[in-house]
């Protein structure tokens, strides 16, 4: 099966507050993304979802696995997010490489993993029983951080290439996270992006950042910033076009400014947005 049927074209993260919206106007989005733990519970969210699935694309972006956590995959999580796949045969499945959980706890965040071959085996070994649970591949998505863990042994684009290589999975690339890390840790974005196998990036994220106390923080509250469109278009010129999501989760603005933005990316996708 192939990492990802999503159209090369630019889609909008589709969110609460404009379901009823799109489903009434049917506006052209080229195809979404919602979050797939929204949808585990069935009942009125899941039968709108069914509607969505049935009007455009559908890309399901999880963010509650955890695949980068010491402890093996949540089985309930792992069958609630098959029964979904299963309900509404999305053109994408991706999670993030970060770790939320122990055996004992469970922290409602994104959490950076160590680049070492120890983490890597057992991120490996996680991705792994999801793929399999799930019968396809998934896609994983690159994490800003605000810290970096001493006695890494990769950088974080060698890593996501060798978790490629060892289960077949692909790559979310998310360029406003990427420049987030350039900016707070001074990462190196183009060893990353040269390590990465091009063939494995199925799906790109632009977001918007906040910036609190010198830092860059990967909020997802405001529009994408002129920065972040220039590297984008750098991004888009090495690696060729890709399927794109604009994402905006908090503050979340009309539904014509999501379009308005995927029409600046989809500018960049077709080479016509007038920069050289």
């Amino acid at each position: 099966m192939s990492l990802t049927t999503l159209p090369g074209v630019c889609g909008i993260g589709l969110r609460a507050p404009h379901y009823r919206e799109a489903l009434a106007l049917q506006p052209e989005l080229g195809w979404v993304e919602v979050h797939s733990e929204n949808f585990f519970d069935g009942g009125t969210p899941l039968a709108m979802l069914r509607r969505v699935a049935e009007r455009w694309p559908l890309s399901l972006h999880g963010v509650g696995l955890g695949l980068g956590s010491a402890a093996r995959p949540d089985r309930g999580h792992l069958a609630s997010l098959k029964r979904l796949v299963d309900e509404t045969c999305p053109a994408s499945v991706s999670e993030h490489l970060s770790f939320n959980h122990s055996p004992h706890r469970y922290v409602n965040d994104l959490l950076p993993i160590p680049y070492t071959r120890a983490a890597l085996d057992a991120v490996a070994g996680h991705v792994s029983e999801t793929q399999d649970a799930l019968g396809r591949p998934i896609l994983l998505e690159n994490l800003s951080s605000y810290v970096e863990f001493p006695g890494n042994e990769m950088n974080e684009g060698e890593f996501l290439a060798e978790l490629v290589r060892i289960t077949g999975c692909g790559i979310l690339l998310d360029v406003n996270n990427l420049y987030v890390n350039r900016v707070n840790l001074g990462t190196d974005v183009n060893a990353v992006l040269a390590a990465l196998p091009l063939d494995a990036i199925g799906e790109i994220h632009l977001a918007g950042y906040s910036e609190r106390e010198g830092m860059l923080v990967d909020t997802h509250s405001q529009a994408v910033h002129d920065e972040v469109w220039r590297f984008y278009r750098e991004v888009i010129r090495r690696i060729g076009p890709r399927p794109t999501l604009i994402e905006w989760d908090i503050d979340i603005p009309p539904l014509a400014t999501l379009q308005a933005e995927a029409a600046k990316a989809q500018a960049i996708l077709e080479g016509r947005d007038g920069l050289a």
